[in-house]
């Protein structure tokens, strides 16, 4: 499924696809979208999409906020590979090109930042020829433990 970075043991991608593949299965959103979790590894990762017709505006173009919620998924499931809590605290977006009905799209997740309270990562949304269709940068916070219902 992933592959190994240095200083990535066994165990700590296991817990890494523990932890993304829990908080994949209560995630009704994403599962909606038919969003699919492709590859972790702690603190990266990438999710698969094929636009839909349902996806599309008025231009025909995949809708920006599709776009917006699966680079957000992506880096949900990226600051969750290391098991502990962490909520969207901003995010933003920058639209590169339009992506069809259709198309297959990656996000590729990847951590920037990392302390125990808090977090900064980018996401990249490619299509299948690697076009880079949007750029993605959100920070998420620590919960706490009196707010973790995962």
């Amino acid at each position: 499924m992933a592959h190994q970075i240095t200083g990535t043991n066994d165990a700590a991608l296991q817990s890494a696809k523990d932890a993304v593949e829990s908080l994949f299965r209560t995630d009704r959103a994403s599962q909606s979208f038919g969003f699919e979790v492709v590859d972790v590894i702690p603190g990266h990762v990438r999710v698969a999409m094929t636009v839909r017709p349902d996806m599309v505006n008025g231009f025909r173009i995949c809708h920006g906020g599709i776009i917006f919620a699966f680079a957000d998924s992506a880096f949900a499931f990226a600051c969750n590979s290391y098991g502990e809590a962490m909520v969207a605290a901003g995010a933003s977006i920058e639209f590169l090109a339009p992506a069809h009905s259709g198309e297959r799209l990656t996000a590729s997740a990847s951590v920037v930042s990392r302390t125990d309270r808090h977090g900064l990562y980018d996401v990249v949304v490619t299509n299948s020829s690697d076009a880079v269709l949007a750029h993605f940068r959100g920070r998420c916070s620590r919960l706490r433990k009196s707010q973790q219902g995962i």
